[in-house]
């Protein structure tokens, strides 16, 4: 509860933080808004002349990609290809991605061994789903990964699935590219405006068009601030330093409305530089610690004492006070969670046969021992694979994030097992007299809601006890008869 109480005013206080440094530079962004407008405008224009452009490009690919597969059929051996003879009748370079996502074979020699796996995960995903499908796909505008080079790339699957043949077209030559060259109207809005540094557009992969990379574009916190702005749709920004000087890198979506695949998103980088309102912010900034350490306080101080005083009832109303397991408060609310998480579930109903003789025998104060380490062997042996119950004196639950048949019954193997090993080590007594018998639901196919499955459990149960205890049952539709005989 402090954690909380702290990380929520925390959270406050950046957020009032953050909007009294909105209102300071807002005058400053009006400008950098403006400019942003502008580029995806621009990069609105050149996607849609390129749309209307691209369907004779694609069928283009598409029958080079459809002859290449024939020739892959012909003959499988890459290494016998000529690609730059390939790269000349298609006018297009060629590459050859196997099954581990890596370029074993191109015209364009930079890109042999690249591993999109590696490199770009985003993409990976994608051509695993392009193989799968063995259809033709082709993007819109992209970028040549070592080089920057605007292309357009095709990928089509070879019929048996291992190799993906991709192509890619330069986009830069064409007539229709220079004419709206996204690239240079880019640098000429950084020429023109002196507090923009620069302005790139950054791929899925968060590649930079029209520049060669020599190693990774973005820093760490740079490539947070973008990952964050592509999946999320909204612009972010990061204060950093750019050649030793101060600046602000945005970070704004774009999706666009005439490219799909992986080159429907991209995000726009502008860089701008923060020197007129950096001693305003410096200030706020001051006032924000000393806010941010009165209200840290304060609330630690709250939290505290109410968690104190809430802590340890909260705790017994959903545990069992004797075993320390969750009790049945605790399943009736958590199971509704667990069948809302889990389609397949199995439901182990757990029960302790004979134990009434050790609280004859021995004593209650054995009873409680022998069921203190019964639960904690239950709950080792279950571990992170399910959740385990109390669900009132020697009847126990547990709930097994899995339905196959094989891996419920060895669970319910290894549980008989140790049960039975924590009761031979509690005392001479209860080895000689106490077993434990399970009745075992699944989900779905026993029933969906938790009454059906536990009550089916419960007729496992009773099967497993009928046939001499010290076994488990796994619920079959027979065995209705038999209890009803």
């Amino acid at each position: 509860m402090i954690l909380l109480a702290c990380s929520l005013s925390f959270m406050i206080s950046i957020i009032d933080y953050q909007r009294m440094r909105s209102h300071t530079v807002e005058s400053n962004v009006n400008q950098v808004n403006a400019i942003e407008d502008m580029v995806q405008q621009t990069l609105q224009t050149v996607e849609k002349v390129n749309y209307y452009y691209n369907d004779e490009l694609a069928e283009q690919m598409r029958r080079a990609s459809v002859q290449l597969i024939e020739k892959y059929e012909e003959n499988p051996d890459f290494s016998t290809w000529d690609f730059q003879a390939l790269k000349e009748k298609y006018h297009a370079d060629i590459y050859i991605i196997n099954q581990s996502n890596t370029i074993i074979y191109s015209s364009f020699l930079p890109d042999m061994g690249l591993n999109f796996n590696q490199c770009c995960k985003k993409i990976a995903k994608v051509l695993e789903n392009r193989r799968k499908s063995g259809e033709f796909h082709h993007d819109g505008i992209d970028l040549e990964q070592k080089t920057g080079h605007v292309k357009k790339y095709s990928y089509m699957a070879t019929k048996d699935k291992k190799y993906l043949i991709q192509l890619g077209v330069l986009l830069e030559n064409k007539a229709v590219f220079q004419e709206f060259d996204f690239l240079k109207a880019n640098h000429d809005l950084a020429q023109k405006y002196p507090s923009i540094e620069e302005i790139n557009v950054l791929n899925i992969a968060g590649k930079p068009f029209g520049k060669t990379l020599s190693g990774k574009w973005l820093t760490a916190e740079r490539r947070e601030a973008f990952n964050e702005a592509l999946t999320s749709g909204e612009k972010i920004e990061l204060e950093g330093e750019k050649d030793q000087r101060q600046v602000i890198y945005r970070y704004v979506p774009y999706k666009s409305e005439y490219d799909y695949g992986t080159t429907q998103q991209k995000v726009i980088e502008i860089i701008y530089n923060q020197s007129v309102i950096e001693s305003t912010l410096e200030r706020n900034k001051q006032i924000f610690y000393i806010q941010l350490f009165i209200i840290l306080t304060v609330t630690i101080m709250v939290a505290f004492v109410i968690s104190k005083w809430m802590s340890r009832p909260m705790y017994l109303a959903f545990h069992d006070s004797l075993t320390g397991l969750k009790n049945r408060a605790a399943f009736d609310e958590m199971a509704r969670e667990a069948l809302d998480t889990h389609e397949k579930l199995a439901l182990f109903m757990i029960d302790l046969d004979h134990f009434k003789t050790v609280n004859d025998c021995l004593g209650h104060d054995s009873g409680d021992q022998l069921l203190i380490n019964v639960a904690k062997t239950i709950n080792k042996t279950v571990d992170k694979k399910g959740e385990v119950y109390r669900y009132g004196g020697d009847e126990f639950l547990v709930v097994l994030y899995v339905s196959d048949r094989e891996i419920v019954s060895n669970m319910a193997k290894q549980l008989l097992s140790a049960i039975q090993q924590a009761i031979n080590e509690t005392n001479s007594l209860a080895a000689r007299h106490v077993t434990a018998s399970i009745g075992i639901s699944m989900r779905p196919e026993h029933g969906r809601d938790i009454q059906t499955l536990y009550k089916k459990a419960d007729i496992a149960l009773y099967q497993s006890k009928a046939k001499g205890k010290a076994q488990y049952q796994i619920f079959d539709q027979d065995m209705l008869c038999s209890t009803v005989e």
